[in-house]
């Protein structure tokens, strides 16, 4: 998905919490263009964190009734120095990129872009789609692999029943499941569904931060109300993870982590870079039609190259958490 604002925001992190302390990270609105845009409800980043692992955009939207919005339909758009995740509740997505991969992003199935040096894909709901409900995701490629070439998988991992929950983890380890789907860091991303009045219990990496995105009321994590649409988060150190569902139904939510990532990136709009001038450089290109990112054929869209927004009149200033030595006292 692209980040189709006309502004995008500059964020500056503070330090991390203490161990065993949830921060909730509450999420805002951001329409995705058009006179009838979907809106989606964004966690990462923002003013209060920039990123959880190598994970450092969440964009939460649904249930949506496409017939209300008109779904999505974002245009041929370019991505650097990331990998995007995109994890569907309901409806479909029709995604096409410049590798030349064509795809049909159902719910419980995992697709994985790879776009370092520069890749270019659209999105749009099929037709036969009449709610979308989903997550779109980033992750910051580390500065040794920031310019790898284009990639896409897809993975439909089988879910596995716990005492009071079923889970599904679409990327790295947890519970005893494992996906093959790879990744340039350590992550963890999971879906897991909670009985009516469960309370569950897992054991974390306490190598990793985690990010809890609730997709339902009533959810609380390690003891602390997380409202729908808001990311709990949790910092190293944290062993077990404790997610009680107090309401009538079935409650949801996705399980983000990875170790900290501890190098400073440069983000903006659709790029992620070192840089002021790696965004410069990857702006200009994209604009100038460049090889770079080659071209998405088959989007039946009017607009078959997204232009970038303007550039802000001053320096774009790197993004990351607090160093180690901060967080660690």
């Amino acid at each position: 998905m692209s980040n189709v604002e006309t502004e995008p925001q500059e964020t500056v992190c503070p330090t991390t919490p203490p161990a065993d302390h949830v921060e909730i990270l509450e999420p805002r609105d951001v329409p995705l263009g058009g006179p009838r845009a979907m809106t989606v409800r964004r966690t990462l980043p923002q003013r209060q964190r920039s990123l959880i692992g190598a994970w450092c955009f969440a964009d939460y939207y649904g249930p949506d009734d496409v017939a209300g919005s008109g779904g999505m339909d974002v245009p041929p758009h370019p991505h650097t120095g990331l990998q995007t995740v995109s994890w569907l509740f309901t409806g479909e997505i029709e995604h096409r990129d410049s590798l030349g991969s064509h795809a049909i992003i159902r719910p419980g199935a995992v697709n994985l872009m790879t776009g370092g040096l520069g890749i270019a894909h659209s999105e749009v709901s099929t037709p036969g789609t009449t709610v979308l409900h989903g997550a779109q995701l980033w992750v910051a490629l580390p500065d040794a692999d920031r310019n790898a070439p284009k990639a896409f998988q897809h993975h439909e991992p089988a879910p596995t029943r716990l005492d009071g929950a079923t889970l599904s983890v679409f990327l790295g380890s947890l519970a005893g499941q494992t996906s093959p789907v790879e990744t340039f860091t350590p992550l963890l991303g999971a879906e897991i569904t909670l009985d009516v009045g469960a309370t569950v219990e897992l054991g974390l990496d306490a190598a990793y931060e985690h990010g809890v995105l609730a997709d339902s009321a009533g959810l609380t994590v390690n003891g602390t109300d997380t409202p729908r649409s808001a990311m709990a988060y949790l910092p190293t150190a944290t062993a077990t993870l404790t997610l009680t569902n107090s309401t009538d139904g079935p409650a949801r939510a996705l399980i983000l982590g990875g170790p900290p990532f501890e190098e400073e990136i440069v983000m903006w709009w659709n790029f992620v870079g070192r840089s002021h001038e790696d965004i410069v450089a990857a702006r200009e290109e994209w604009m100038a039609h460049s090889a770079r990112f080659g071209e998405v054929e088959g989007y039946a869209g009017e607009v078959q190259h997204l232009p970038a927004p303007v550039l802000p009149a001053v320096r774009i200033r790197p993004r990351a958490n607090a160093p180690r030595s901060t967080r660690d006292t």
